[in-house]
């Protein structure tokens, strides 16, 4: 039984209006010329393809449903009150498979010691055998290590297999297309000769693909990342708040937009009290301390939902709601800094002869806005949008560490990162969940950071080549 949540019509909501912005730039020269510079850069495209598997996680993240249960009548069909996703699906051993407690990562005992019970009738203190983790294993003090590196070589030659064959597979499109023989288009390839950076990108899902493979056969029979206090597998959670880390960076930029690009062309184009009036409000705004304001607005829909608890049907649309709330209220705090720069190159752009000449001719102002001076201020506004993803997911995890973010019952790496604040300070140490976290959000922030310098380069007039 299908469930959709808020933010999930607003994630597919976003996927369709990417697939006609795609389309409607390919029918159009000057978007389309940026996005060839983009291209043909090999850092830009292996980050293009880090953000696209973290987008595809995201989107099977999305598709929720309430999963179907065993008839107790012919003809009876029951639904679980539980909501899963697609990707709770494919990571299924892992959302099941937990322990007790702690774990450390690809271990075979526990991380604290417990009275155990022997067949004898006797108990000692001791680290109990996991549930999961190396459970195939008969003596994991010798048995442990050996087959660890054997599980990773079997995985490593499955992703070397997989590889291959999808890059042979590539390089087979590559020589239909441009008319060449195999032999010909390999040694094209090896030099760098295709105006799209194919070497770059084939490498990168090469690699994603030998460590996810990696990954994978060895999730089959240990924790790789460990359990966290209750014992659920720290990979599953990592791979989980993705989805909560997209949502922040992607819908926030959503309720951003239409604020900045709206109150910045008016402000620069009508001058005069409108600009006074859209300078004060946004001076006024960024004066309020931008925490203690997500925090007011938190507490008031936490109110809210204590009071209405009968209005929500689970703990998961509860969450979501104050997830869609987060990223209202961080679009509404974040649209001041883009207002500004698209003020300031409006007031540039009005003084330009066709500007001049549409008033002579007496367009309407509306027209003029849209025609002639949105266009021109739209590489600001792509430039924004993609330096400010990075940042904003950063947000994410910093709002949650101090316990104004998203909900503590959802996934995200700002939750790992304030339920292993505590843990820091144990002898020894329980780091893992700490560095799942900063693994996983270290590369897509990365990874965006990349493709924005290069989306930059593209978008800015200035630096065209």
């Amino acid at each position: 039984m299908p469930v959709i949540f808020i933010t999930d019509a607003f994630i597919f909501l976003l996927v369709l209006m990417v697939v006609a912005y795609v389309l409607y730039a390919r029918r159009h020269e000057h978007l389309r010329a940026p996005w060839h510079n983009v291209a043909c850069r090999p850092l830009a495209m292996s980050a293009a393809i880090i953000l696209a598997v973290y987008v595809v996680v995201g989107l099977l993240d999305s598709v929720h449903f309430h999963p179907k249960l065993e008839a107790t009548k012919i003809n009876d069909t029951v639904y679980s009150t539980e909501v899963l996703s697609l990707l709770d699906l494919v990571l299924e051993d892992l959302h099941e498979n937990t322990e007790r407690t702690y774990s450390a990562p690809l271990a075979s005992y526990a991380f604290s010691k417990e009275m155990i019970d022997l067949p004898d009738g006797k108990q000692i203190r001791d680290y109990p055998r996991l549930k999961y983790g190396g459970a195939h294993l008969d003596a994991p003090v010798t048995e442990r290590v050996p087959d660890i590196v054997k599980r990773l070589f079997v995985g490593l030659l499955c992703g070397l297999v997989i590889s291959l064959f999808l890059s042979s597979l590539i390089i087979i499109l590559l020589s239909r297309a441009h008319k060449v023989s195999f032999k010909q288009a390999l040694h094209k390839l090896f030099k760098n000769d295709y105006y799209v950076a194919w070497t770059a990108m084939i490498i990168t899902v090469s690699l994603i693909i030998i460590v996810g493979s990696c990954v994978y056969n060895l999730s089959q029979y240990y924790h790789v990342f460990g359990t966290d206090k209750v014992g659920q597998d720290v990979l599953y959670q990592a791979i989980k708040s993705i989805r909560t880390g997209l949502v922040i960076g992607t819908l926030t930029t959503l309720v951003m937009l239409p604020f900045a690009i709206m109150m910045g062309l008016m402000a620069g184009y009508f001058r005069g009290w409108i600009d006074d009036v859209i300078q004060y409000l946004y001076t006024t705004l960024n004066s309020i301390p931008g925490v203690l304001l997500i925090a007011a607005s938190i507490l008031l829909l936490q109110v809210y939902i204590g009071n209405h608890a009968d209005d929500f049907n689970s703990i998961e649309e509860r969450a979501d709601l104050r997830l869609l709330f987060l990223c209202i209220i961080l679009g509404i705090t974040s649209w001041t800094g883009l207002c500004r720069l698209l003020r300031a190159e409006t007031l540039k752009l009005r003084e330009i002869d066709y500007v001049q000449a549409a008033q002579a001719f007496g367009v309407s102002n509306l027209s003029i806005m849209l025609r002639h001076l949105l266009p021109n201020v739209m590489h600001i506004v792509m430039i924004s949008i993609v330096i400010d993803f990075s940042g904003l997911v950063l947000a994410e995890a910093v709002l949650s560490y101090i316990n104004i973010g998203v909900d503590p019952s959802m996934n995200s790496w700002g939750n790992m990162i304030n339920g292993a604040r505590l843990e820091m300070a144990r002898e020894p140490i329980v780091w893992w969940s700490l560095a799942a976290a900063f693994v996983f959000m270290f590369v897509l922030v990365l990874a965006a950071n990349l493709f924005s310098d290069a989306v930059r380069d593209a978008f800015d007039p200035r630096l065209r080549h």
